[in-house]
Formats: structure tokens, sequence, C-alpha cells
């Protein structure tokens, strides 16, 4: 394997590359944003950032510009992280990856079973927050970013201004079913991809093609009609249909 740039969100340290060589891959796995990559003897810990992307690639390849780091499989291909904001992450670790700090703290997984309406409920009462950005933080769920809370909350026909606790147990159970079904669709596509986001294989993800609201503003609801409209939550941009959400 080799590193042509240590600088990415912290520091790759100088043992890397000695660490990670000659480890057997046991299984890929994810929590929240987070790729676990778990060997004979630790645990690759990657978050993509912003712009990050893994590519599986044959060894000759071409090279490209911001080409961090490449790690070499015994089949003879290639697995390259590229990240031109070098927002994104590596860390080797030993032991339970889940103690980890950058881990320890994380909320339940939104597809997961301990996300239901009943936890939903219990963690919008007495909140004055809008849902959105209260589904938005991984404190309470990791995974639900800008463009799936947004879809999620249309088909759970809920305005994302709503104060959390103000809704009702029935409209949290919707929102709920909402999320798992956008997150699932959205993983079945390949993923969003709006501007850089692809695959390993480079192809991009096709759920934009799905999506009713986000990057709509001014269309035609495709539901009733009313335009959608646009506004600012929490330094992110927000999509809703001020007929359909209520």
């Amino acid at each position: 394997m080799s590193v042509n740039e240590r600088r990415l969100r912290w520091r790759l340290p100088a043992a890397f590359e000695s660490e990670l060589t000659g480890r057997r891959v046991h299984s890929v796995g994810r929590r929240a944003k987070y790729l676990l990559v778990r060997t004979d003897q630790g645990t690759l810990l990657v978050h993509l950032g912003m712009s990050g992307s893994l590519r599986v690639l044959k060894p000759d390849a071409l090279r490209l510009p911001h080409d961090h780091v490449e790690i070499v499989l015994d089949s003879g291909r290639c697995i390259r992280f590229n990240d031109p904001r070098r927002f994104g992450s590596m860390h080797f670790i030993q032991g339970d990856p889940e103690t980890h700090a950058l881990l320890r703290h994380l909320a339940p997984e939104p597809l997961s079973a301990a996300f239901d309406a009943n936890y939903l409920w219990a963690a919008t009462r007495g909140r004055r927050v809008a849902i959105k950005l209260l589904i938005m933080n991984a404190a309470l769920v990791v995974g639900v970013g800008n463009i799936y809370a947004s879809e999620a909350l249309f088909r759970a026909r809920l305005s994302p201004r709503r104060a959390a606790g103000r809704l009702t147990r029935a409209e949290v159970a919707r929102l709920v079913v909402a999320i798992k079904r956008v997150l699932a669709a959205a993983i079945k596509a390949g993923g969003t991809t709006l501007r850089d986001y692809v695959g390993t294989d480079g192809s991009p993800g096709y759920f934009r093609q799905k999506l009713f609201v986000y990057e709509r503003d001014g269309a035609a609801c495709f539901v009733c009609g009313a335009p959608v409209r646009h506004a600012v939550q929490g330094q992110r941009s927000t999509y809703w249909c001020p007929s359909c959400q209520r």
C-alpha cells in the first residue's frame, strides 16, 4: 500500500502503512457514516467526508489528482481513497471499534429496530426545535442527511418547520416509516448523485430521479401541483410542499 497525502481531516500517522500491510480482511461493515473494515489484527475506520470516494480499480489504472491512499489487495486490484477537500479520514484501530471516540456516542441507526415510533415519540416530547433539524441530529439518530430528511418529511406529509414536540404520536409513527422507506429506496438506487458522488465502480447514484422536493424550488409538486418552497434551516437548504406538508 502507499500513502500520497497524510494531511486528511486527521493526519495519518507514520506507522499507518506498516500497521495495515499484510492484514487479512474478515468483514466490511458500517456505523453511521463510518466504514469499518475488520481485519485479523484491527479495524480500518474510514469516513469519506464531503467529497471522498473509494474506488476499486486495476493496479495500472491512471492515478487521479487527490488519490491520497492506495491499498493493494491479494486479488491484484487496488482500493484508492480520493478526497479533494481532505475532510475524510482513516484510522487503524485495535480492540472493539464501537468503543472508539468517534463511534461510542453515536445514536441508533435509522434502519435498525431501535429506531421506532416509541423511540422518536420519547425523543420529541417537549422539544421546540423544528422536526427536520431534530431528525438530522446525530445525537438522536445517525445517517438521516439533508436530502433524505426533506424527502422523508414530504412522504410523511409533515412540514419541516413544525416544532418536534407538537407532532402527534400518529405523525411520529408516519415519519419513522417514511425515513426507513426513503433510506431503503436510496440504497437500492445506489445513493443520490447531485454533484460528485459515485459508487466504488464510478457509477452515479440514481435516487435523484426519485426526489419529490429536494432542489425543486418553484417547480410544481408531483402530487398536488403547488410550487415547491425553499428555506434555510440550520444553515442547510430545506424544500417542502406547503400544500401537502402541514
